[in-house]
C-alpha cells in the first residue's frame, strides 16, 4: 500500500495541534492569500472568449469528421526584423468531438504558452486554469464547486507539485495547505480561526 493510500488509516499520522500561543504558528508559513471576495457574485469565465476584431482564425479538422476541432487565432504584429507577420495569440480545442471548445491556450509575443483554460464538465465555463512560465506549468487553479471562483491552488517547482492550497469553506480565503516533498505529502496545515495562519499541523510520519 502506498503512503498516500494509507492516509486514512488510524495511527498513521502524528498530529501536532499547535494552537493558542505565538510559538504554535512558527515554522514555514503559507504564502500570501488571494483577496477575500466574500459574497460577491461570481462571474464564471467562458471557455471560448469573444473574438477580437483584429484576430484572424485558421480552422483544422484533425479527426476528419468534416467539422473543425482546432481554432488558432492570429493578429498582425511586427517581427524581430520589423517586418509584419502573423502572431499566434490563442488556440481553442474541441477535445471530445462534440463541436464545442474544451481547452483554450493563450500565447505571448514569443509564442510561449502562458495560460491554459479547461472546461472539464463541458458546460462552456472554465473549471481549471493553468499558468505557465517559459511554457512550463508553475501554477494551477481549480473551481471545484462550480461557483466561478477558484477554491484549489496547486504550485509546482521544477515540474513537481510543491504545495496545494484549498478554500474549504467557500469564503474566498485559503484555509488548508499541503506541502509536498519527494513526491509525497510532508505535512498539512489547517487554519481553524480564519486569520490566514496555520493553527494545526498534521505531519506525515512516513515523510523522508
Amino acid at each position: 500500500m502506498s503512503s498516500m493510500k494509507s492516509w486514512g488509516c488510524a495511527g498513521l499520522w502524528a498530529l501536532a495541534v499547535l494552537a493558542g500561543c505565538s510559538g504554535d504558528k512558527a515554522g514555514r508559513q503559507p504564502v500570501a492569500q488571494p483577496e477575500p471576495i466574500g459574497d460577491r457574485p461570481a462571474a464564471p469565465e467562458s471557455i471560448r472568449p469573444q473574438r477580437a476584431e483584429a484576430e484572424k482564425v485558421k480552422e483544422l479538422d484533425l479527426n476528419r469528421d468534416y467539422k473543425p476541432d482546432v481554432w488558432t487565432y492570429f493578429v498582425e504584429a511586427a517581427g524581430p526584423d520589423g517586418q509584419a507577420r502573423e502572431r499566434r495569440v490563442r488556440k481553442e480545442i474541441d477535445f471530445n468531438g462534440d463541436g464545442r471548445v474544451d481547452i483554450t491556450q493563450y500565447f505571448n509575443e514569443r509564442d510561449e504558452k502562458v495560460r491554459e483554460t479547461m472546461d472539464q464538465d463541458f458546460d462552456g465555463k472554465v473549471d481549471s486554469v493553468l499558468y505557465y512560465e517559459k511554457s512550463v506549468n508553475v501554477r494551477t487553479e481549480r473551481d471545484v464547486d462550480g461557483n466561478g471562483r477558484a477554491d484549489v491552488w496547486l504550485y509546482y517547482e521544477k515540474g513537481k507539485l510543491a504545495r496545494k492550497e484549498r478554500d474549504t469553506n467557500g469564503d474566498g480565503k485559503v484555509d488548508n495547505w499541503e506541502y509536498w516533498e519527494g513526491g509525497q505529502v510532508d505535512r498539512i496545515g489547517d487554519d481553524l480561526d480564519g486569520d490566514g495562519n496555520v493553527d494545526r499541523w498534521t505531519k506525515n510520519p512516513n515523510a523522508r
